[in-house]
């Protein structure tokens, strides 16, 4: 994108400043014609960092109105469009919109698995990898553990896409009460983290802390578990801001702990 109208949007998303990407890729985007590939792009940079904001009913909004021109510019059948029907779909489970995210990533990876190509295999991943998400949100950690484990099998990359696979394992585990597998999970994601380039990170930042310190509170390894909590919450309000549902979660769980406690 470099030299395009999005390029200063992407390279403040890629920064992690999110606010701003957000308002750099809306103005850009509707400085452009109708239908135009790098306003559509705009778009997809808009929708992400207001998602990664915590944001997710402005996130799914503005991927209404990007998913109508990708389906215009690229096709419905396109790994463009389907990514962006993924992204979309896995913000609305941080809305509660559990059983709608799961029937649109199970859509989207049969779609993508039926494909051909690195970009098609990546979209099937990043599919289950939501579908992970959603089911464990409803509680149903046995078939997302199932989910997690066949995804991982078919990607044996050590990218982000593995670290995020292996932490919706972890969270499927931990859902059983299965709190040493789940820390041997998270302590695998924690060396995948690591090993990434440090542009690759920031969206992950405090998924790891939070994972162990759910697995340790469940093995009552209460001061471990509540130094993990508290860096992950802020890590995350810092990286995301509060409405950030990892922001939320690290703060439930040491509310969790303080219960406990009391």
């Amino acid at each position: 994108m470099t030299g395009t109208p999005v390029d200063e949007a992407k390279a403040l998303y890629d920064a992690g400043r999110y606010a701003e990407a957000e308002a750099a890729a809306l103005a850009a985007a509707r400085s452009r014609p109708r239908d135009d590939q790098y306003g559509a792009m705009a778009l997809n940079i808009a929708a992400l960092a207001a998602g990664a904001q915590g944001h997710s009913a402005e996130a799914v909004a503005t991927y209404d109105e990007a998913l109508v021109v990708f389906s215009r510019i690229f096709g419905a059948g396109h790994w463009l469009t389907l990514k962006l029907r993924s992204d979309r779909a896995q913000q609305l489970t941080a809305l509660g919109r559990h059983t709608e995210c799961e029937a649109e990533c199970t859509t989207v990876a049969a779609t993508a698995a039926r494909g051909a190509g690195p970009e098609m295999a990546r979209l099937a991943a990043a599919a289950r990898n939501g579908l992970v998400f959603a089911l464990n949100a409803q509680g149903r950690h046995q078939e997302a553990e199932t989910v997690a484990r066949e995804a991982l099998a078919s990607h044996t990359v050590r990218d982000r896409m593995s670290l995020v696979l292996r932490l919706g394992l972890a969270r499927a585990l931990n859902g059983q009460a299965r709190h040493e597998e789940a820390l041997g999970e998270a302590r695998g994601a924690e060396e995948l983290y690591r090993a990434l380039p440090e542009a690759e990170r920031h969206p992950d930042q405090g998924a790891v802390e939070l994972a162990s310190a759910n697995a340790l509170f469940g093995l009552q390894r209460t001061d471990e578990a509540r130094q993990l909590a508290t860096a992950a919450q802020e890590l995350c309000v810092s990286s995301f801001g509060p409405e950030h549902r990892r922001s939320v979660e690290a703060r439930e769980l040491l509310e969790r702990m303080d219960g406990a406690g009391s």
